[in-house]
C-alpha cells in the first residue's frame, strides 16, 4: 500500500510540475531587407508560418512581428522583433531538431536578416 501511495504521489507531483511549466518563446532581432515593405514582410512571414506548421513540433507554434513605435536604437540595425512561441518545451524541442532540413528553413533570408536571438520562458 505504501508503494501505491508513493507512486500516486510521484505521478501527481510530475503532473503538477508540467502544469506549472512555462511555454517557450523564441525572439529574434531582425532587419528588413532593403526591397521589402512591412506589408510584404507580413505576407512573407505568413507563408513561412504555413511552412513551419508542417515541421514536427510546429503545428501549434504561433508567430508575431513587433514593429517599434517608440524604441531606442540598439546599435545593431534592429527593425523588428520576430517572436515564435510553442505550447510547451517538448514541442519546441521537436521543432528545433527538425527545422534545419525543412522548407521553412529554406525561406530564411528572403525577407529579413536576423542578428541575435534569445529563448524565454513565458509564465501564464
Amino acid at each position: 500500500m505504501k508503494k501505491l501511495i508513493a507512486a500516486t504521489f510521484t505521478v501527481l507531483s510530475l503532473t503538477a510540475m508540467q502544469a506549472m511549466a512555462g511555454s517557450p518563446v523564441h525572439m529574434w532581432k531582425c532587419q528588413i531587407n532593403d526591397d521589402m515593405t512591412e506589408e510584404a514582410l507580413v505576407e512573407y512571414t505568413n507563408d513561412w508560418q504555413k511552412a513551419a506548421a508542417k515541421v514536427d513540433g510546429g503545428k501549434k507554434m504561433k508567430s508575431q512581428i513587433y514593429f517599434p513605435v517608440a524604441a531606442g536604437a540598439d546599435g545593431t540595425g534592429t527593425d523588428l522583433i520576430f517572436i515564435s512561441s510553442w505550447p510547451n518545451f517538448g514541442e519546441y524541442g521537436k521543432f528545433w531538431d527538425s527545422y534545419p532540413e525543412s522548407d521553412a528553413a529554406g525561406m530564411e533570408g528572403g525577407a529579413m536578416s536576423c542578428h541575435g536571438s534569445s529563448l524565454w520562458e513565458a509564465m501564464n
